[in-house]
């Protein structure tokens, strides 16, 4: 019992009987006033607190449901698309080789007496370069060119015939010894009378005839030179002092062709590689002396496998060629037909751009790069996409819509899905891959470590 229930108890007890029955009877009715009115009071109390719990309630769900919105992650997407083939790039390398490359030297022996020529000079063609001493070849050539002279005389003499004093001399020769003959015949009469009648001797007789005869054979001499005159000299003789004078002519001709060839000129346009002697060194016949490589358009020879080759040759375009750490632009110009026994491959000859003279030098490495077209059905997805999963299989998470009801002014919330996906091919940062997915699909492109199957997201942006 309550302090008000002691105090009204005592008071009852301390007034009159009749007086206490009619406090008594008041108290109770006050009493149930105010148990009546402190029941209302807790009963409103009540409800004013259910109510209050119900909108704090109904407030906190909310609240939790901003949360869970705000903390959702967000990821970056890609849309798949489908694609019928993929290039494959194949690198294969070679060296830069100069059209020609030639090391010069003499083709006879000498003293070497001047280089024209240092190493690093473009030159052109027929620049000397190089000169051997000749001075031995010059004395020949000027005892040469007498003997041709003498030769060449002698021939238009030849040409010319007797002379007409040469021929009165001949002529005078043979009246003179027809007159001795004549003589002679007079003096033979004689003595033969005179023999006969005794009066010389036998001997005598012999000596006159001796005389006649050897006058008749001088004769005989005189007119053959004098009929030889008239005739003019033989054609034969002609021919043999021509046939002369020719072979001096030939003799002097390789004379001179020796002394031309003691310089040595540049047989194209090129750039002097290296100087290999100095001067006053004796070189024999063919030895190396300079090396030249041709200023031209350089060519590039790459070994590639023989399977390849037949879909090379459909190719008339440019390529990309990377010579020293530069791209350059070159087109096949020949196919060698031996294939390489070491290699087993087969050359390919590329013609280079004509702005890479200059600064492409033979014997340089290149690599040459070929794109090929492969027939395959697939989607490109990023690399970063990719989730490792069991027994050695891939994944990546696609995006299915998990809040149909959203407002136009909310963003969607995407749940994600494991599609399983085979890789066909790597290019870069970037995978042909087959296997769940469809055409259209959201992708998620990256940050796949921080998610698993069925979590919430939202997107960021599509790349």
């Amino acid at each position: 019992m309550d302090a008000l229930d002691t105090d009204q108890t005592r008071e009852v007890f301390e007034q009159p009987p009749a007086l206490q029955k009619k406090n008594t009877t008041a108290g109770n009715k006050r009493k149930l006033m105010l148990r009546g009115l402190i029941g209302s009071f807790i009963f409103l109390g009540g409800l004013g607190l259910i109510f209050t719990f119900r909108n704090i309630h109904s407030s906190a769900e909310k609240q939790v449901e901003v949360v869970t919105r705000t903390q959702t992650l967000r990821v970056k997407t890609l849309i798949v698309k489908p694609v019928q083939s993929y290039e494959v790039s194949r690198t294969y390398t070679g060296e830069v080789a100069a059209l020609r490359a030639s090391e010069l030297g003499f083709e006879r022996s000498g003293k070497l007496v001047e280089l024209f020529v240092d190493e690093g000079d473009r030159v052109t063609k027929g620049n000397p370069l190089a000169k051997l001493d000749t001075s031995n070849l010059k004395t020949q050539r000027l005892r040469l060119l007498a003997e041709k002279a003498q030769a060449k005389a002698r021939l238009e003499e030849l040409e010319a015939g007797p002379r007409q004093e040469s021929i009165a001399a001949a002529r005078a020769a043979v009246l003179n010894l027809e007159k001795q003959t004549q003589l002679e015949r007079i003096k033979r009469s004689r003595r033969e009378s005179l023999y006969k009648e005794g009066a010389i001797s036998r001997e005598q007789l012999d000596e006159v005839a001796f005389n006649a005869e050897a006058i008749a054979a001088r004769l005989l001499e005189a007119r053959s030179n004098l009929e030889e005159l008239l005739n003019g000299t033989r054609r034969e003789q002609i021919l043999a002092q021509r046939a002369v004078v020719k072979q001096l002519e030939a003799n002097i001709s390789d004379l001179e062709i020796n002394i031309a060839k003691s310089t040595l000129k540049a047989p194209f346009s090129g750039t002097i590689a290296t100087g290999k002697l100095d001067e006053g060194v004796v070189i024999n016949a063919g030895q190396s002396v300079i090396r030249l490589v041709e200023n031209a358009r350089p060519e590039v020879r790459i070994g590639v496998p023989v399977s390849i080759v037949p879909q090379l040759k459909n190719k008339n375009g440019f390529s990309r060629v990377e010579i020293g750490g530069r791209t350059y632009q070159g087109k096949i110009s020949s196919f060698l037909p031996e294939i390489d026994s070491r290699t087993r491959t087969q050359t390919v000859v590329l013609r280079l751009e004509p702005s890479s003279l200059g600064t492409v030098t033979p014997g340089q490495t290149a690599r040459w790069q070929i794109t090929d077209k492969v027939a395959q059905e697939g989607y490109w997805i990023p690399k970063k996409a990719l989730v490792k999963g069991l027994r050695g299989l891939w994944s990546c998470y696609a995006l299915v819509e998990a809040d149909r009801e959203a407002s136009v002014s909310e963003e969607k919330t995407f749940r994600l899905k494991e599609q399983t996906v085979e890789i066909l091919h790597q290019d870069g940062e970037r995978v042909l891959v087959r296997g769940t997915l469809s055409p259209g699909d959201m992708v998620v492109a990256d940050g796949v470590h921080r998610l698993v199957p069925n979590q919430l997201v939202r997107r960021v942006e599509e790349l």
